[in-house]
């Protein structure tokens, strides 16, 4: 019997795939094909760029991935493709003949991804048949505790929440804090812009994050969790309860977990959406019911977390590599990366380039191959100019270093951080001081006040940033920037006020000429900030149809039918409605 597979994560989802989930049902009951033809829910394979997708399986074993579907081409995938055997070249994606967008896997090493896009996240024997539970099996027959430790500090994992601080000596410091009872957290509250890695995660294969929770809770001494995530995520939230309810009905949650002395419990709490309890104490404060805001440390959470006890905080894709290390070997995990940054790493691609999506690649690798190789380089054939990495608090890095290795230390070295794993690509057209006041405008407004030169002082940089893209900026707002940049860094209490002014030094340090043709020429380069760009109309172009003049919103455009027309400058409001209706593309930027 064939199998279809829909990708019903929120990206497939929104692109239109329950639309083809239901056209598909009736498809097969009305052509009673129950005996052909078996329909499956599935995660994100990564191919967002191409959602919604439709994957077919047969009984030899060779899939097909179908993309951009809709219901009328779902129609010609069970007329053709499962009832006539059909190949459908217009529609694939990605085949077992390495077709399609097959480049988009080619240098990927999918750990964390494993299962995303091949099981249903909804049923746990998919899981189980993938291993599932294997790992936890093993580690409380045949592990103890320490042991367990010592696997994962010789694997080299390194927390992938953003911080890089090495998995098994956290487990270590819990593990050896003194208390009557233990915590186990996972930190799920993804708020980075353009990051959806965790969300996919829980998505796609809620087992491995709970699975993984497991084995640091029998590592640690720990009896109950939480999984803390954000609210906006209804589908992760959705499956992560099918998942718990189906494993504490397998026995691999509750009491006498696999009929041996360990128990374990879990937890879903729903966070409100606040950016700062990604900090692990905003997020104990959170669960406690307090204002989600940071403290002093020490003591660390390890030592004294929620409720006061010894708690373990990982993010999800730190915990979904644990059932993996277990049964590979932490020999296997530390045999790939660099010398210090060890296994895989999942990043979000968005931007401007061609293929936007999930990947998980290997350590090591630079970001030009991510860029070009993988993500198939940039719209339109534009230029690269940077990548942001490390969401809101992490930094830009030019084109011309893009060269280096993905690596905690080296990334860190340009003043961007690894982050949680955001990878925004942008090109020629992007204007750098903009981009510094947009992502300082969001850390601004999500700063909880607690320290006052996170509070004052971000509000000042934007400021700033804000006058300087409007055309008004002073030279004495550089060294200002550098100045308050600093404060921020040095007196801020968290890894938000820490790491917010990072997009500004590094757009600084690479941009510098960018920041000066704002203030001293009042242009902007990459023609995007309005008040510093002029429309003009090309009088070789213009052909007088007059729909500019129409439809400028100020009366500033002038011209008799079929004869060429003029904007007033002084009138201009740099719209770009003009632009936009222009027929012949006679107006432009200057």
């Amino acid at each position: 019997m064939k199998t279809l597979l829909v990708g019903m994560g929120t990206c497939g989802i929104s692109a239109g795939a329950e639309k083809v989930w239901n056209e598909l049902i009736r498809l097969i009951d009305e052509g009673d094909l129950h005996d052909k033809v078996k329909l499956e829910k599935t995660g994100c394979i990564g191919m967002c760029y191409r959602e919604p997708l439709v994957e077919l399986r047969k009984e030899d074993g060779t899939k097909t991935i179908f993309g951009e579907i809709n219901p009328e081409k779902a129609a010609r995938i069970i007329e053709e493709a499962v009832l006539k055997e059909n190949d459908l070249d217009d529609l694939v994606v990605y085949d077992f003949k390495s077709g399609g967008d097959a480049s988009l896997f080619s240098k990927q090493m999918r750990v964390v991804l494993r299962n995303c896009g091949i099981i249903n996240p909804e049923n746990i024997d998919d899981y189980i048949d993938r291993d599932g539970y294997t790992a936890l099996e093993r580690v409380i027959f045949d592990y103890t505790p320490e042991e367990v430790i010592e696997e994962i500090t010789a694997s080299g994992l390194r927390g992938r929440g953003g911080g890089g601080f090495p998995t098994g000596k956290k487990w270590l410091f819990t593990k050896m804090s003194p208390g009557d009872k233990k915590y186990v957290i996972c930190n799920a509250d993804e708020g980075d812009p353009g990051a959806f890695m965790d969300r996919s995660v829980l998505e796609s294969d809620p087992h491995s994050v709970i699975e993984g929770m497991l084995i640091c809770a029998y590592a640690v001494g720990a009896q109950e969790g939480y999984i803390y995530v954000r609210a906006e995520y209804p589908k992760a939230i959705e499956r992560l309860k099918i998942a718990i309810n189906s494993a504490t009905e397998r026995g691999f949650l509750g009491d006498g977990i696999l009929k041996s002395h360990f128990k374990f419990s879990l937890k879903i709490k729903e966070g409100a959406g606040a950016f700062v309890c990604g900090e692990e104490t905003a997020l104990i404060a959170s669960i406690e019911g307090k204002r989600g805001m940071p403290r002093v440390r020490p003591p660390f959470p390890a030592v004294s977390g929620l409720w006061g006890k010894p708690t373990n905080i990982n993010n999800v894709e730190t915990f979904a590599n644990i059932p993996w290390i277990i049964i590979n070997g932490a020999e296997k995990f530390a045999s790939v990366g660099t010398e210090k940054s060890k296994g895989s790493k999942v990043f979000a691609l968005a931007g401007k380039i061609n293929r936007s999506g999930l990947i998980e690649v290997p350590m090591g690798l630079t970001i030009n191959e991510v860029v070009h190789d993988i993500a198939g380089g940039l719209k339109n054939g534009k230029k690269l100019k940077a990548v942001q990495m490390g969401g809101p608090s992490g930094g830009c890095i030019p084109a011309h270093m893009c060269d280096i290795p993905i690596d905690y230390e080296e990334i860190t070295k340009t003043g961007a951080i690894m982050g949680s794993g955001g990878l925004i690509v942008m090109d020629e057209d992007t204007c750098m001081v903009d981009v510094a006041r947009f992502f300082l405008s969001f850390t601004q407004k999500e700063s909880c006040g607690k320290c006052t030169f996170c509070r004052i002082g971000t509000k000042k940089m934007l400021e700033i940033l804000t006058r300087i893209t409007q055309g008004e900026g002073r030279e004495e707002d550089i060294p200002k920037l550098y100045e308050l940049a600093e404060k921020i860094k040095s007196a801020s209490l968290c890894g938000l006020g820490q790491t917010a002014p990072n997009p500004v030094l590094t757009t600084l340090k690479y941009f510098l000429e960018e920041y000066e043709a704002h203030i001293i020429d009042k242009k902007c380069p990459a023609k995007v900030c309005t008040a510093l760009v002029k429309f003009v109309i090309d009088p070789e172009k213009c052909v007088g149809c007059t729909l500019c003049a129409k439809k400028c919103p100020v009366e500033a455009i002038s011209g008799a039918p079929k004869k060429v027309h003029y904007i007033d400058l002084d009138k201009c409001i740099s719209c770009g409605t003009c632009m936009e209706v222009c027929p012949k593309e006679a107006v432009y930027k200057e």
